[in-house]
């Protein structure tokens, strides 16, 4: 085990010894906010405590073991729990390696998932249509449910701008390394002399806030439209306005939601994800900064950043953050993107443990 690693891993036993002490007090029992917080941490710092025990054990099993290869009687038996003990901490250092990793609280949430057409008029419409088909697609084979927020239909199909919510357990987990910028090369169904063309969409995924973060929002610094949806939906959709557009006029950024039946239901679902732009365009702005200062593998999120490219006629799409090649374009337009995101999740935490070993990332 490294020596970084190993002295990160010895403050764990102490501090839990601190936190056992800290939890028997009675000004931190009647304190429920901070008891809370204790307990969590108690939680996280036992899990870590025990597999260094283990880890601790198995390193001096593997100590007596090798000292009984000098005793003729001894050495066989010893020479069976060596190479036992030596199989076992391999998988025991790489838990304690995930363990230590900061683990991003985001990573749980739901996301918003919202996809824009860039350059390349038509076609970059049509491929935001099928990037949106490929993420439900993607989300179905995890288990996870989606609906559309809201959308902007293109003229010949596909879409100018679609917002889709993705609910299932650690999806934004997944889902976060996608934004960013996505180039599509192929021939247009509208292109009659058979030419190659170049074109773009954004991607940008963002954590659902907490229901009751939405209502942090400073009235005043909002202006609230309501309007009539447009697009299918029926005669109910057709005759009320219900649709609701709200303008954060601090920053200018806006939300919309046309999905629901319900006026109050939509405005709800509008304040959601005018938080998750919010907060979105402030974490870009702190990775900027940070992407600044450091490599930045996988990219600061920022939706102008070209993260991969899709070639249709060579059947290959191209990771550029990692340098992924794979040429199965077409089952994971279909939703095969398991390769790719654990692709991106390794190496993000490779990233990770070189942070903590150049102390980046303190505990």
């Amino acid at each position: 085990m490294k020596t970084f690693l190993r002295q990160q891993l010895e403050r764990y036993p102490i501090r839990l010894q601190e936190l056992d002490f800290f939890l028997q007090q009675s000004d931190v029992v009647s304190d429920m906010d901070r008891f809370r917080a204790l307990t969590r941490e108690h939680a996280e710092v036992s899990e870590v405590a025990a597999l260094f025990s283990r880890f601790l054990q198995a390193e001096a099993g593997l100590a007596q073991a090798q000292e009984m290869l000098d005793d003729p009687d001894m050495a066989q038996m010893a020479r069976e729990e060596i190479a036992a003990i030596e199989s076992e901490l391999p998988g025991l250092e790489d838990g304690l390696q995930k363990l230590l990793l900061p683990k991003d609280p985001d990573d749980v949430r739901n996301t918003f998932l919202e996809i824009r057409a860039g350059a390349g008029g038509d076609e970059s419409a049509l491929f935001a249509g099928d990037l949106l088909r490929m993420y439900t697609r993607y989300a179905e084979r995890q288990g996870w449910r989606c609906e559309i927020v809201s959308e902007s239909q293109g003229e010949v199909g596909g879409y100018k701008e679609v917002v889709l919510r993705v609910v299932g357990d650690g999806c934004h987990g997944k889902l976060k390394f996608e934004s960013g910028g996505h180039r599509v090369q192929r021939v247009p169904a509208t292109e009659a002399q058979g030419r190659i063309h170049t074109s773009a969409c954004t991607v940008a995924a963002m954590p659902e806030p907490d229901e009751a973060q939405a209502v942090t929002l400073n009235p005043a610094d909002l202006r609230i439209d309501t309007f009539r949806a447009s697009g299918a939906g029926g005669q109910h959709i057709n005759k009320t306005d219900s649709a609701v557009r709200v303008v954060h006029l601090p920053t200018g950024i806006v939300a919309e939601c046309q999905d629901g039946r319900s006026q109050h239901a939509n405005k709800a679902k509008a304040l959601q994800v005018l938080q998750a732009r919010i907060q979105e365009k402030e974490r870009s702005e702190r990775a900027a900064k940070e992407a600044a200062t450091r490599k930045g593998l996988i990219g600061s999120g920022d939706r102008s950043d070209r993260i991969r490219t899709y070639n249709f006629p060579q059947g290959r799409l191209t990771d550029h953050r990692i340098n992924l090649t794979l040429y199965k374009l077409l089952f994971v337009m279909e939703g095969d993107l398991d390769e790719v995101i654990e692709a991106l999740l390794l190496a993000r935490k490779a990233e990770q443990l070189e942070e903590l070993e150049a102390g980046a990332v303190p505990r």
